[in-house]
This record gives C-alpha cells, sequence and structure tokens, in this order.
C-alpha cells in the first residue's frame, strides 16, 4: 500500500457516499444547497513496511474532492489554504447558514499557503477536548498537578482523572470548562484582560509541527464556547494534524517521521498510558463507529468497534454518567472487529470524530482516522441520531478496505 492508493480509496469512500444528497432540517428536508465541507485524514500502520498516510478535503469548493500534499515525510499540508471558521456579529455560525456567500465573507488564514485553493475548516466540536487532555496531562508530567489531585470548580471537586473521564467518555461540557479553568490556574494559559500572554499548548502544537491545532480565547474560570467569546473560529483543528497528534500517543506506533529524532516525546510513558485509557473510555460510538447506536430504527454499521463494557447495561443499553441510550446493541457489540480510542464532537451545525484502532484478536489492523465536518445534527435522519448514517457507512467503508489490505499478509514475527 502506498499512499496515493490510499487517497484514491478515501476519495471513492466519500464520493459513494452521495453526501450531496443529504437532507438538511434547515432546508426543510430537502438535500444540501452546495456539497457539505470533509476533512478525512487516515495513517496506516502495516505489520511491515512504513507507514502509509492520506489526508482528502471535500466542499463546495472542491465537490470532487483535493489531495492533500504534505512537506517532507508527514509534514504540514502545503498544496491548501486553510481557513478559520468563523461567526457573525449576532454569534451564528454563519459559515454554514442556508445561502452563505463565502466569496463575500472576510476570513482568516488558519495555515497552508495563502496561494494554494481555500478550504474553511470546520469548527471541531467537542472533539476540541482532545486538545484540553493533552495539555493537562502536559501540566502533570511538568509535576503542577495531578491525576489523581483534586480540583473543584463549580462547587464539585473531583480528582483530575474523574474530570478528564467524563470529558472524554460522554464529553461532559461541565468537566471541560473545569479542566480549561485548571490550564489557566497552573499557568499554561496566560491571559492579561482581552490579551492571551502565554498558550502553552500552542508552543507545543508548534514545536512538535501541528500548526492548525488551535485552542484561543479561552477565559481563566473556564469558558471555551461561543458564549465566552471562545468557541467557532478560536478553536480550530485540522484533520492531518488531528491524526498527526494521535500518532505521537500511539505507543504501537513508529517514531513520528516530521520531527528530529532527538525531539523528546509529547507526554511521558505514564501519561501517554493515561490519555490512551481516556479515550478508551468512549461511549458515544454514534460518528464513523455507530456501536452504541445499534438498535435504533434504520441503522446502519460503522467501524466496527466495541463500547467500553461498563457502559453496557444488563438490558444492553448504553449507561454512562448521565448518557443514556436505551436500544439493545448487544448483538452489534458481539460482532465488534476493532477497538476504537477517540473523541467524536457533535452540534447542529459540527461533526468530528478522530481515534486510533486497533483490531481485537485475531484481527491485526492498526490505522489511525480523522474526520472532521459541517454535518451536525441537522442532518440526522431522527433525535436519537447525531448525523446522517452515511456518516458510520463511511467509517464502515474505509475500516473494510484497510481490513483487506493490512490482514492479508502473513503478520511479520
Amino acid at each position: 500500500m502506498i499512499s496515493t492508493e490510499l487517497a484514491a480509496a478515501l476519495l471513492i469512500a466519500v464520493q459513494a457516499q452521495q453526501f450531496e444528497s443529504t437532507p438538511d432540517r434547515l432546508r426543510q428536508g430537502s438535500a444540501v444547497a452546495v456539497f457539505p465541507s470533509i476533512d478525512l485524514a487516515v495513517i496506516a500502520f502495516p505489520d511491515s513496511g512504513p507507514p502509509v498516510g492520506a489526508n482528502v478535503l471535500f466542499s463546495r469548493d472542491h465537490p470532487q474532492g483535493r489531495v492533500a500534499e504534505f512537506t517532507g515525510s508527514f509534514g504540514t499540508v502545503h498544496n491548501v489554504h486553510f481557513l478559520a471558521d468563523q461567526r457573525d456579529g449576532d454569534g451564528n455560525s454563519a459559515s454554514w447558514l442556508p445561502g452563505a456567500d463565502w466569496d463575500r465573507m472576510a476570513w482568516r488564514t488558519l495555515g497552508g499557503d495563502p496561494r494554494q485553493p481555500r478550504f474553511v475548516a470546520p469548527y471541531p466540536a467537542s472533539l476540541v477536548k482532545l486538545m484540553v487532555l493533552v495539555g493537562v496531562a502536559r501540566e502533570i508530567d511538568a509535576g503542577r498537578t495531578g491525576w489523581s489531585d483534586p480540583w473543584s470548580h463549580g462547587g464539585t471537586t473531583l480528582p483530575v482523572r474523574a474530570w478528564a473521564e467524563r470529558m472524554m467518555a460522554v464529553s461532559s461540557n461541565d468537566a471541560t470548562t473545569a479542566l480549561v479553568a485548571l490550564l489557566h490556574r497552573t499557568g499554561a494559559i496566560i491571559r492579561d484582560g482581552d490579551v492571551e500572554r502565554r498558550n502553552a499548548l500552542h508552543e507545543a502544537f508548534e514545536r512538535y509541527g501541528l500548526p492548525t491545532l488551535r485552542l484561543s480565547r479561552t477565559l481563566p474560570h473556564g469558558g471555551w464556547m461561543n458564549r465566552d467569546g471562545a468557541g467557532v473560529g478560536a478553536l480550530q483543528m485540522t484533520a492531518w494534524d488531528t491524526a498527526r497528534l494521535l500518532w505521537l500517543l500511539d505507543d504501537a506506533a513508529p517514531s513520528a517521521p516530521w520531527l528530529p529524532a532527538d525531539t523528546p516525546p509529547l507526554l511521558t510513558a505514564g501519561s501517554r498510558a493515561e490519555v490512551r485509557a481516556l479515550l478508551a473510555s468512549q461511549a458515544l460510538h454514534e460518528v464513523l463507529s455507530s456501536t452504541a447506536v445499534a438498535g435504533v430504527p434504520g441503522w446502519l454499521p460503522g467501524i466496527p468497534a466495541q463500547v467500553p463494557a461498563p457502559w453496557i447495561a444488563a438490558d444492553g443499553s448504553v449507561a454512562a454518567f448521565d448518557l443514556r441510550r436505551p436500544a439493545d446493541i448487544r448483538r452489534a457489540q458481539a460482532g465488534a472487529e476493532v477497538r476504537f480510542d477517540h473523541k467524536t464532537g457533535t452540534t447542529e451545525n459540527f461533526l468530528s470524530d478522530a481515534g486510533i484502532v486497533t483490531g481485537l484478536t485475531p484481527q491485526r489492523r492498526h490505522y489511525i482516522i480523522a474526520f472532521l465536518s459541517n454535518l451536525g445534527t441537522r442532518y440526522a435522519p431522527t433525535e436519537a441520531t447525531a448525523t446522517t448514517w452515511k456518516v458510520p457507512q463511511l467509517g464502515a467503508a474505509i475500516d473494510t478496505w484497510l481490513k483487506q489490505r493490512l490482514e492479508s499478509a502473513t503478520p511479520s514475527r
């Protein structure tokens, strides 16, 4: 397998879903007026041979898809001009409203070459919590807090790890607010009025060659949403940089080839293990993987991933903290082939999912996938689902293709 083969497979997989026919609730159920924005990256780790990566991007500007090109070996994307998402004066996600005219909007560069074709990077939604988690882990590695240290916020005191588990397993916004406040308290983020004097996360992302990962304009009390002046336009991620961030968290992956050999690890081994365990605690398998909603009428399978056993009740429903998914998922759970350590993000306008896939014995596949889009809940067929079924179908198609390539040969010994 080579990168051009993988990129071609990703293009075909997206095109096969016919996202241009997706019903849009804001258009009274009519199909989308323009092709949705999709930023999709995959990095595969064969049993033998070097890693293989590809990034494809679709939007109203690129309805047939554009294949990203990278500097050096797995370096930054250089043939795309990434633009930051934005809100209008009323706080709306103006880029994604029906009838939005992108040619009349004042865009801000997020990354890439301004001479290249543009791509508006959709807000990552709760996928930003992966950045928060990495920031907290780095503060722990620096000795400024600890996983078991108590942290009080909003009248609740919990160990730092308990806040992190709620943030990652069920995407708790309150837990995220608590941990963003912790990053301000430890000095990882320092604000002077409206000016951000220091952002240790940005410093780390620059050092590790991940320039489109941004956690900007958060507040000392933990504010990170639109109402706090952050949110859309201030919190940014692209699929390629997200996938490479996950690579740095994956102990089973080889050393990152885009970094100098003497670059220290992003996190200590202990914190990498904690972060992987927290990603593995994900209960919201309802985007690229769909096991958590397997009993919903019209269900279609995605990446065949296990839901963590502690979240499955005796009747087969999913129950984690305050999350409830009433459908019986036991049949889909029994057919799971992989573990998917990941984080999802969902709002009305946005949808994302990114993580590390590893095969459950005897399955052997190992890959990273990152997906960011504007295909939020307004495109979902029912209130019980996060998005159009086209998204988990895309996940299933990619997983099937990778299974054939990564598991067809005899494993190396």
